[in-house]
């Protein structure tokens, strides 16, 4: 028996049930006083951004292991794994030195037989995809190699050549076809995929492109997906640090074409780009004039996608808000306000990311249990 499933670390709890009347009711769970052997830790040194997923992996065939990657202090990227039976973690680097940076940590994705796949690259450089495959099933000890140069500078010779994160899906139904979505030329969301199981990739699209307002205008992506034939996304007009009205939109995939939330269908997959505003608004920065940022998407039990996100009615204030489809309305509940900017700020220095929250993250398996 094979078991796949996204892990999600924990540091806090928030549970909460929707109503009829469109409220919601939550918990705080407290997990203060539970022992620390009862939480794996894979390193002391390593870092991830957000916006590369998978970042962990459970994967139960042969072992019960759970993966996951990271880049460390001195950049080099490394994978790991925790063995549920043997209790036991082992590690891999897999690029020594490559940069320090937290925006280069790995995504992680399975193979039907077992093997792993591992995407990243450097943060918003001209640089290659790496894409790592186990030689064997389940054995980070031997890897293939691949370079993966996506972005088309010939159809984009006026863009900025640049890559930065990598978000990898596998759908069942579409014979096993990998989606790879990265941030690519002039820092626009990107997709390209394969139909081989990673041998071989088409060249990179641009598949959302706002408005180009200034250069290098970026929107920031969440992509989630149930495996088989669907896809869904979250994503903003941009960075809340240059977007003073930063909006979270939602569109899913299906059957080579793009849909929003009331089932339309917005565009064909490999032509022309989504501009943001023909996706769903979940929330609309342009009526509250508190701009907002993305941090995850997932879809509940009966295929409702679920969105986490933060909003900022200014910069001391981060709101973490919960946003679920209800029919074809959008209902959006603040949990909790988690303070300012986890960054140290030096004395006497102005905060250069004063939107970097503390985190929240949705269970994948129960979407009324947010992290």
């Amino acid at each position: 028996m094979i078991k796949i499933k996204l892990v999600v670390f924990i540091f806090s709890v928030i549970t909460f049930q929707f109503c009829t009347q469109k409220k919601s009711e939550s918990k705080l769970n407290d997990i203060s006083n539970l022992p620390s052997e009862n939480f794996k830790t894979f390193t002391s040194d390593g870092a991830w951004c957000w916006f590369s997923d998978p970042r962990a992996v459970y994967y139960e065939g042969k072992y019960k292991r759970t993966y996951a990657g990271w880049v460390d202090s001195s950049g080099n990227i490394t994978i790991g794994y925790y063995d549920h039976d043997l209790k036991e973690i082992k590690t891999k680097i897999l690029e020594a030195n490559f940069q320090k940076d937290d925006h280069d940590n790995p995504a992680l994705l399975f193979l039907p037989d077992g093997r792993l796949m591992v995407f990243f690259t450097k943060h918003a450089e001209a640089y290659p995809i790496l894409q790592y495959k186990m030689n064997n099933a389940e054995d980070i000890s031997s890897w293939n190699k691949q370079e993966l140069f996506l972005n088309d500078m010939d159809k984009y010779s006026d863009f900025t050549n640049t890559t930065t994160y990598a978000n990898p899906v596998m759908l069942s139904g579409e014979a096993n076809k990998i989606y790879l979505f990265w941030r690519g030329v002039d820092n626009k969301p990107c997709v390209s995929f394969s139909e081989d199981l990673g041998a071989t990739w088409s060249k990179g699209r641009i598949f959302i492109l706002p408005e180009r307002i200034y250069n290098m205008r970026r929107p920031y992506l969440k992509v989630s997906s149930n495996g088989i034939d669907k896809i869904v996304f979250a994503f903003t007009d941009g960075h809340p640090r240059k977007e003073n009205e930063n909006s979270i939109y939602y569109m899913y995939y299906k059957d080579g074409k793009f849909f929003n939330s009331e089932n339309k269908a917005i565009g064909i997959f490999g032509a022309e780009p989504i501009v943001p505003r023909r996706a769903s608004v979940v929330y609309d920065a342009t009526i509250t004039k508190s701009k907002s940022w993305i941090w995850d998407i997932s879809v509940d039990e009966n295929d409702n996608p679920v969105i986490a996100y933060v909003k900022f009615p200014d910069d001391q204030n981060h709101i973490y808000c919960y946003a679920k489809l209800n029919g074809n309305k959008w209902i959006n509940n603040e949990l909790t306000n988690s303070g300012k900017w986890f960054p140290q700020t030096p004395e006497a220095k102005i905060e250069p990311e004063p939107n970097y929250s503390g985190g929240i993250y949705i269970d994948h398996e129960n979407t009324n249990i947010v992290y």
